[in-house]
């Protein structure tokens, strides 16, 4: 039997620390080593207890969640951090700066008006499952986490030139799309829309961190948008997205639909929504996240002719997403998220 996942808890609130070390407590494999009321008892206690998983709250005093982040990846860096957040203006950009530090994941505090009950469960439905996304794959070896699975065969090559590129992303998301992102230049000759999962007081800060490391143009989408070159559109948070052809123009559009595959926006939607306006001429690119959604757009996609690129499981902090596109033979390309940039701009065509 394996060894339980170690978790520290830090947080400088009593009734946080309580509640979350007893959800945790109540899981077998899941074992809480210690709690801390800020960054820098948190750190003293790492040193001496070695946690796997810290889970970090943001407003902390002597020393707050950023700088206790910071220095957890500059001294411990194989130790992995799910950041606490509010649901805030503040709460979102610290969050976002979070992620781009390397925190693996975030879970949000209910809202004050929740009762104790609710809050308990909200934290819950949400830790657990990052959890277990994060420590599913411990153990494989990076080489084995590289390759391909057996018996995906190569498509027939591509006769229509790409029109547009879909690129879905979760847990781990934020660095990943800066990383491809980067690696497409200015002048780009496609749009680009993106589904990364976040709530909707988050998508507005992300679009303009990716903004500010891309030589692309990186916005919000909002409802109307008009499909440009050289643009990348990020779904506002719990909207679902589409592009829909309409007068000889491609627009976006948004909806607060039902959620697919427990999500708004969901992957699913916008893939199947591009697969219908652009068939063949579609590239979609499934990055890090756990779950599957996008397996089914992805069908959608390949089924009317366009191409599906998943991320490896070595670069992805959880391959739950692309796992799923690579293990039902979907993904026409399996690569490290380093090289998914500079693909794109090769299928695309463009040379700068």
């Amino acid at each position: 039997m394996s060894r339980p996942i170690r978790i520290l808890v830090v947080d400088d609130a009593v009734v946080a620390r309580r509640v979350i070390s007893e959800i945790l407590a109540e899981v077998e494999g899941l074992e809480v080593v210690g709690t801390a009321p800020n960054g820098r008892i948190a750190l003293a206690k790492i040193e001496r207890l070695r946690p796997d998983l810290v889970t970090l709250d943001i407003d902390m005093p002597e020393l707050d969640g950023m700088q206790t982040l910071s220095r957890i990846r500059t001294h411990h860096p194989g130790v992995e951090v799910i950041m606490v957040s509010n649901l805030t203006q503040r709460g979102a950009r610290v969050t976002v700066d979070a992620l781009f530090l390397g925190a693996a994941d975030y879970v949000t505090k209910a809202t004050r008006t929740a009762s104790p009950d609710a809050a308990r469960q909200h934290l819950k439905d949400q830790l657990l499952p990052k959890i277990r996304a994060l420590y599913l794959g411990r153990g494989v070896r990076a080489e084995e986490r590289r390759a391909p699975p057996v018996g995906v065969a190569p498509p027939p090559p591509r006769s229509a030139p790409v029109g547009i590129v879909a690129i879905g992303a979760s847990t781990g998301g934020p660095n990943a799309l800066a990383e491809v992102l980067q690696g497409i230049p200015a002048g780009f000759r496609a749009p680009i829309v993106i589904v990364q999962h976040m709530p909707k007081s988050f998508t507005a800060y992300l679009a303009q961190r990716l903004d500010a490391r891309s030589a692309l143009t990186v916005r919000e989408a909002d409802d109307g948008s008009v499909l440009s070159p050289g643009t990348a559109w990020i779904a506002p948070g719990d909207r679902h997205i589409e592009v829909r052809s309409s007068g000889g123009k491609v627009q976006i559009t948004t909806n607060d639909g039902p959620l697919v595959n427990s999500c708004r926006p969901s992957v699913d939607v916008l893939f199947s929504s591009v697969s219908r306006a652009f068939s063949s001429a579609a590239l979609a690119v499934v990055l890090t996240g756990m779950g599957q959604d996008g397996l089914d757009g992805s069908r959608d996609i390949v089924g009317a002719g366009g191409r599906v690129i998943a991320q490896d499981q070595a670069s992805s902090v959880v391959w739950g997403m692309p796992g799923h596109i690579a293990g039902a033979g979907l993904a026409d390309a399996i690569l490290p998220c380093s090289d998914i940039g500079p693909e794109i701009v090769r299928r695309v065509g463009f040379s700068p």
